[in-house]
C-alpha cells in the first residue's frame, strides 16, 4: 500500500475542534496569531507582518491541496467559529512509510489542551487512513509546550538533534520525538 493522495483532505472533528483545508478567507484570523510574535517564537517562520503575508501563506497551502503535496489543516474552534491555528503531517517520505508532525496555536488557547487533541486527530488520522509507520517531531529545546503535546499523546523522546536547523539567522539543537504504528495502536487499545 502507498500513501494515498488526498485531493479532498478529509474534515476532522474532536471534541472541542474541527481540522479543515485552510481557505483564502481564513486570512484574518491566521494574521491574528501568525503576526503575534510569541506565537512565532519557535516556528522556522518569522511573524507576519500585513494581512498581505498571511493571505501569500494560504495561496501556497491552496497550491500545495492542488498538487495533494499537503496535509494540512486548520484548527477551528467549535465553539468560537474562528482559526485558531494549524496543524499537519509535513515532509512525508513515502520509501520510508515516515511524516512529520507540525502546529502552531494562537496564544489565547494555549494552556488549554487544544492542540493536544488536535495533533491526536491528526496523528489517527495518519495512522488509520495512511500506511504511515512513523511520525516524527521536532522543537526547539526551551519549547517546553511543544514538548508537553507530544509527549501528551504518546511520542516518545529520541534525543536532541545538535544544531539541526539554521531558522531565523542561527542554529538550533532539536528535541527529536516519535510515535509509532505499534505504539499507537497499543495506546488505541
Amino acid at each position: 500500500m502507498t500513501l494515498p493522495l488526498y485531493p479532498d483532505l478529509p474534515t476532522l472533528e474532536s471534541d472541542r475542534l474541527i481540522l479543515r483545508k485552510m481557505r483564502l478567507e481564513d486570512a484574518p484570523d491566521l494574521f491574528e496569531y501568525a503576526s503575534d510574535p510569541q506565537v512565532a517564537q519557535y516556528t522556522t517562520w518569522t511573524p507576519h507582518q500585513s494581512l498581505e503575508d498571511s493571505h501569500i501563506f494560504l495561496n501556497s497551502i491552496v497550491e500545495k491541496y492542488q498538487t495533494q503535496e499537503n496535509w494540512d489543516w486548520g484548527i477551528i474552534h467549535k465553539s468560537d467559529c474562528k482559526l485558531i491555528g494549524t496543524c499537519g503531517l509535513v515532509n512525508r517520505v513515502q520509501a520510508h512509510h515516515h511524516a512529520e508532525i507540525g502546529y502552531a496555536l494562537a496564544r489565547p488557547y494555549w494552556g488549554q489542551g487544544y492542540m493536544p487533541e488536535a495533533v491526536k486527530a491528526v496523528v489517527a488520522f495518519g495512522f488509520q487512513e495512511t500506511d504511515l509507520n512513523r511520525i516524527e517531531g521536532r522543537c526547539k529545546l526551551p519549547n517546553h509546550a511543544s514538548a508537553r503535546v507530544m509527549e501528551k499523546i504518546g511520542m516518545k523522546f529520541e534525543g536532541i538533534l545538535r544544531q539541526q536547523m539554521f531558522i531565523k539567522g542561527s542554529f538550533h539543537d532539536m528535541k527529536l520525538y516519535a510515535i509509532l504504528r505499534e505504539d499507537w495502536e497499543n495506546l488505541s487499545k
